[in-house]
């Protein structure tokens, strides 16, 4: 009967209302795409990395930022001297489109507040960083509070570089990590100048050239005195916010680092 019922002239039609049937089905079934809203006020961030340490200490931080829309660039600093790393922030700047939300970890404070002065650059946030005054270098800011306990997990080679010892890592840089990140660490920490980065001296200052701040304090921080990073970032006049952190914040609290990051950035003009 059913088959009496398919002629040939009807059959085309049911196959094609079938296969339309079929393909609605399956349109339905399919996730719908997500796509991150285009973020408001500056897009790119530049994140510069700090003493022992690479580009690859902002991980979950660049994956966190660009899946919000926006653009990332993690430079590569040689830690060599502190010429030779704002060099690499210039370069990084030039290629640049638009206008630039700086973010430096750690010794990397030192190298924005140098190289924030490029006109590209909308905005500083220093995160557990220094923050010189001109005429001042990481070391001489270190020398105005007691001594961290980091300082006496290093270990200087003949030529003047500065690495962390493993323990040291463990105990006072990055406690509050799991262990495999501990390792990781360990393991790709980048050895630093003592003399040409760690003692050379800002001479521009762009946080006292009309650069707007933001500041991210690490009350747990074994590596910069907490209270040397609270002095930083009243003298800046720097939008603050405190993480019961380590040193790495980034690190073990990279939602909150992202989101401060991401509330810098909306606040100012592209």
């Amino acid at each position: 009967m059913f088959a009496s019922l398919l002629s040939k002239s009807s059959k085309p039609l049911i196959l094609a209302s079938l296969v339309l049937t079929l393909s609605g089905c399956n349109n339905a079934l399919k996730s719908p795409v997500v796509q991150a809203s285009a973020p408001t006020g500056i897009k790119n961030v530049m994140l510069v990395h700090g003493a022992w340490a690479d580009g690859s200490s902002w991980t979950s931080v660049i994956a966190m930022l660009t899946a919000d829309g926006y653009n990332v660039t993690a430079v590569q600093l040689p830690l060599t001297s502190l010429a030779d790393d704002v060099a690499v922030v210039q370069r990084a700047l030039a290629r640049e489109t638009g206008k630039t939300l700086l973010v430096g970890h750690s010794y990397g404070g030192v190298v924005i507040t140098q190289s924030g002065i490029d006109p590209k650059v909308a905005g500083l946030v220093y995160v557990s960083a220094y923050g010189p005054a001109s005429g001042e270098s990481a070391l001489t800011l270190n020398s105005t509070v007691p001594n961290t306990p980091l300082i006496g997990d290093l270990l200087m080679d003949a030529s003047g570089f500065l690495t962390i010892s493993n323990a040291g890592v463990v105990a006072d840089f990055a406690q509050d990590l799991s262990p495999a990140d501990q390792v990781t660490v360990a393991a790709t920490q980048g050895p630093i100048s003592a003399p040409n980065a760690l003692s050379a001296p800002v001479t521009q200052v762009a946080w006292k050239n009309g650069i707007p701040s933001w500041y991210i304090i690490a009350s747990n921080d074994r590596a910069i005195s907490p209270a040397l990073e609270a002095t930083m970032a009243k003298r800046m006049n720097a939008t603050t916010i405190t993480l019961a952190s380590g040193h790495l914040s980034m690190i073990s609290h990279p939602s909150d680092v992202s989101a401060f990051i991401e509330k810098a950035a909306s606040s100012l003009q592209p």
